[in-house]
């Protein structure tokens, strides 16, 4: 009797240490949803300007606003601050990040230098698969009619998919640090409905030149693309020259 006793309590500690870690793998897994659903929610909220540059992001009141706890928040503000979007500052908390032009100028002219190695190493490494994915980014492209989320999101895509087509993963992940942040600033940008529509149709021009569809050097159409993210491209002296 003894014996069965033990056994049975022994038994039962085992059921109860499995049944606690089946809770907390379980409990990881729903907070890593909460914060993959903040990340996706503020992320938009940036790109929309609903938060502008500069702007406080208050833990306690988005957490409110979405109806969770403040720890999906703050784990989704630290990814955010990693990816650029969201900058820490000392004692005051998490703010929108805020770029003057010089920093634009500096992150762009590292852009140029990055993602014209991609293009180069496109031309002779670009799988199949991430081909087609590219020209089904093209095709939403080019039959954009949307509102700016959707513009900016296919936009970033787009670049984001062709960095792996260099087949170097270091020089995607550095190459989609910048992106991201830049992309955040660019979509702030007050421009027309046709003008962002011209912005998106380019890209075809880019990917051709990549495949080798157009005589075009890829490299310099490049240049001509990025260009387009300038309202005064004047101003930003370290950007390559415009192909003549």
């Amino acid at each position: 009797g003894r014996l069965c006793h033990r056994l049975c309590t022994a038994i039962g500690g085992d059921v109860e240490i499995l049944e606690q870690q089946a809770v907390t793998v379980v409990g990881k897994e729903i907070s890593t949803n909460l914060r993959t659903q903040v990340v996706k929610a503020l992320s938009e909220r940036i790109l929309t300007g609903k938060y502008r540059p500069g702007d406080r992001l208050n833990e306690s009141q988005i957490a409110r606003e979405l109806n969770m706890s403040r720890i999906p928040v703050r784990e989704a503000l630290s990814q955010l601050q990693e990816q650029g979007l969201v900058q820490n500052r000392e004692r005051r908390g998490m703010f929108v990040t805020q770029m003057g032009p010089q920093e634009v100028e500096q992150i762009f002219s590292l852009r140029m230098l990055l993602e014209g190695e991609v293009v180069r190493l496109a031309r002779t490494h670009m799988a199949a698969d991430v081909l087609q994915e590219l020209e089904g980014i093209m095709a939403k492209m080019e039959a954009w009619d949307g509102d700016l989320l959707e513009s900016a999101a296919l936009d970033l895509q787009f670049h984001r998919t062709l960095s792996r087509a260099s087949g170097n993963p270091y020089l995607e992940r550095a190459l989609n640090t910048l992106l991201v942040t830049l992309f955040a600033h660019k979509t702030l940008d007050h421009v027309t409905h046709d003008v962002r529509r011209w912005r998106l149709s380019h890209h075809r021009a880019l990917l051709d030149a990549v495949t080798g569809k157009s005589s075009e050097d890829p490299q310099a159409v490049l240049q001509t693309h990025v260009r387009m993210g300038f309202t005064e491209p004047e101003r930003h002296s370290e950007l390559p020259k415009k192909p003549s």
